[in-house]
């Protein structure tokens, strides 16, 4: 029985993937959504951010500072150990995860049936950070929440966002960031399930395949038309860019022109793609 790990993006948690993994399973597939550290069902939740007191939400300090690529890379290595002992493992990130799913080939490539990146980063030696790859000029176009970041990120250690904002501005920025192509009240509900911080280190991170461990899994890219988080030509860059380094093992490219940076509202054509990547 093939086993999906599902690793989630920046200021998000496990339960992103929950339609996604639904389906799945009942395909009859064995899913795993990680909580990567600090996040999901052990959130560090600031006590400022439960009082929406904005002041000290600017200056609290966040454990989350201290995690890095290498944390996340850990952590799930350890989980694909552990579903590898019952079959095939496909890897899936969304986002920030991506740059996880890079890591862990690396690390455990023996394990991993199949890698995917969806709308996520896929560092190159060119652009070897999310960082890096956010700061290209093929994602000048995309939506950068700098105007809704609380606090000053560098003596912070995170990028912190406020999700229970009542600021229509922020509010507005966020849902075209996020899934502008979705209702209101959908919006609403993705935006509760945010975290305010994500690790400014993580991003910094180096994660670019190596050629002999991740560089010869299949891998595939889900390619998102509408994204205004990594931007569309970001993630042509990327596929591009690694499709160069290994030439025999090009990507297999599942396009969804009309998708937001959140995917397809209906998860349907998302769950058909990522169940045909199960041997």
């Amino acid at each position: 029985m093939c086993t999906y790990v599902l690793v989630h993006g920046t200021h998000s948690a496990g339960a992103y993937w929950m339609p996604i993994a639904q389906e799945l399973t009942l395909l009859g597939h064995r899913v795993v959504a990680v909580d990567l550290p600090l996040h999901g069902a052990r959130a560090f939740v600031p006590e400022s951010y439960q009082r929406q007191d904005l002041a000290a939400l600017a200056t609290e300090p966040s454990p989350v500072a201290a995690l890095s690529l290498d944390d996340y890379e850990r952590h799930v290595t350890r989980i694909v150990r552990r579903a590898a002992a019952h079959g095939p493992v496909v890897l899936v990130g969304h986002s920030l995860g991506g740059a996880t799913v890079t890591r862990v080939a690396d690390a455990v490539p023996e394990l991993l049936h199949h890698i995917c990146y969806m709308a996520a980063f896929c560092p190159s030696p060119v652009v070897p950070s999310p960082d890096a790859c956010t700061a290209a000029p093929e994602n000048a176009d995309a939506l950068i929440p700098l105007g809704q970041v609380v606090g000053d990120p560098e003596r912070l250690g995170v990028l912190r966002l406020n999700p229970r904002t009542g600021d229509p501005d922020d509010l507005a920025a966020l849902w075209k960031m996020m899934c502008a192509d979705y209702p209101e009240d959908v919006f609403r509900q993705r935006l509760g399930g945010m975290q305010t911080d994500e690790s400014t280190t993580a991003y910094a991170g180096r994660a670019v395949g190596r050629t002999h461990t991740w560089g010869r899994l299949p891998r595939t890219y889900l390619r998102f038309g509408k994204d205004c988080t990594i931007a569309t030509r970001l993630q042509d860059r990327m596929i591009a860019e690694a499709d160069a380094r290994t030439p025999r093992n090009p990507f297999h490219v599942h396009d969804f022109p009309t998708a937001s940076h959140l995917g397809p509202l209906d998860p349907a054509p998302l769950v058909t793609a990522l169940a045909g990547l199960a041997p």
